[in-house]
């Protein structure tokens, strides 16, 4: 089952294979993506669906440096070649729409301020052009200006379109603008955009909405992780973390999204299948993070019911061909972690395909 086909918005996919979105940063300074990210993602066509990395939709919502963004006629152009690419060899493509919110430095993002929905910094240091610094604390968004944030998502996700993709998925997963808004340690806010989980999804949901309206709801996904609590996120209530996705899942439901994507080390478990149920559509599970995706539960988690589709990172980061290789028992190649966030093809490009 896991290479039947898979209904998503009005794409067929040719199997229930999904590249995660993964940062790569090789982009270079001015987040334009060159003939080295097209033929990164040309080799992955084979995947029932591509999403890409993480792209900025404005300056002061890039994390890395070397990540690619969605602003720019030059970054659009890039895009272009990418998307072309893949299409040619008969994949699909989502772009991965993502402000990054307090994950970031002005050292990153050009001298713009970091923004956030409260004034609170994440514990730690982050990388950036300039070496190692602590994580600054974000100045908190005002509520006029909530409605320009999410102009600047719906633009750079109508970019996406004009670069030639598929469709884009919201990145409210994480720790980043959209996962900062739900969770209750980063989300501190006393308007009607903090407080309770109906408040602290509102953000989401606008978003959501708004991106709906410009681009119609078969070309639209949306990617969360709930209780997973990374880069300062601290969803640890679990009443309170079933309430503000049910608020969040129930709300969106009726839009009709191209699909949910979730992030849960536990694909079984009452949360993720009751998400699964209220959002009654395409859903997909990803279950690596900090453990790698096998083939054998992949295929579990499709023939147990468990999900549509399974989103895989670094099995795909390591083998162009891994949907070749799980279909026929192919041994594979073994990602080498040292090269994920380098420059060049080393480690990006250059993974052999199975020798036949």
């Amino acid at each position: 089952m896991l290479f039947s086909p898979l209904a998503l918005g009005e794409l067929e996919l040719s199997n229930r294979l999904v590249m995660a979105p993964l940062t790569r940063l090789r982009a270079g300074q001015n987040g334009v993506p060159g003939p080295l990210i097209a033929e990164h993602y040309r080799q992955r066509a084979s995947l029932g669906l591509i999403v890409s990395e993480g792209t900025y939709p404005v300056p002061a919502g890039q994390s890395y440096p070397g990540q690619p963004g969605l602003v720019t006629e030059e970054q659009i152009a890039g895009w272009k070649t990418v998307t072309d690419a893949v299409h040619a060899e008969g994949g699909r493509i989502f772009a991965q729409v993502m402000h990054g919110g307090r994950v970031s430095h002005a050292d990153i993002t050009g001298g713009h301020e970091i923004v956030g929905p409260s004034a609170v910094a994440i514990e730690g240091d982050v990388r950036t052009p300039n070496g190692k610094q602590p994580y600054p604390v974000p100045r908190e968004l005002r509520t006029d200006e909530l409605p320009g944030v999410i102009q600047e998502i719906v633009t750079a996700s109508k970019n996406a379109i004009e670069a030639g993709f598929d469709g884009v998925e919201l990145h409210s997963a994480n720790g980043y603008l959209l996962h900062e808004f739900l969770a209750p340690n980063s989300n501190v806010r006393t308007d009607s955009y903090g407080g309770s989980p109906e408040n602290r999804a509102r953000f989401v949901i606008e978003t959501v909405n708004a991106v709906v309206e410009a681009l119609g709801a078969n070309r639209v996904g949306i990617r969360i992780s709930p209780e997973h609590n990374v880069q300062g996120i601290a969803e640890t209530d679990a009443a309170d973390v079933r309430a503000t996705y049910e608020v969040l899942v129930d709300t969106i439901a009726p839009l009709n999204l191209a699909y949910l994507s979730i992030l849960h080390h536990a694909p079984k478990s009452a949360l993720v299948q009751d998400l699964r149920e209220r959002f009654n559509g395409t859903f997909l599970v990803n279950t690596g993070f900090s453990e790698i995706t096998t083939r054998d539960e992949a295929f579990a988690i499709i023939e147990d019911g468990l999900a549509d589709a399974v989103v895989v990172g670094r099995p795909a980061i390591a083998n162009p061909d891994l949907a070749r290789r799980w279909r026929e028992s192919l041994p594979l190649n073994e990602p080498d972690a040292s090269t994920f966030y380098a420059d060049g093809a080393e480690g990006y490009t250059d993974y052999p395909f199975y020798a036949n």
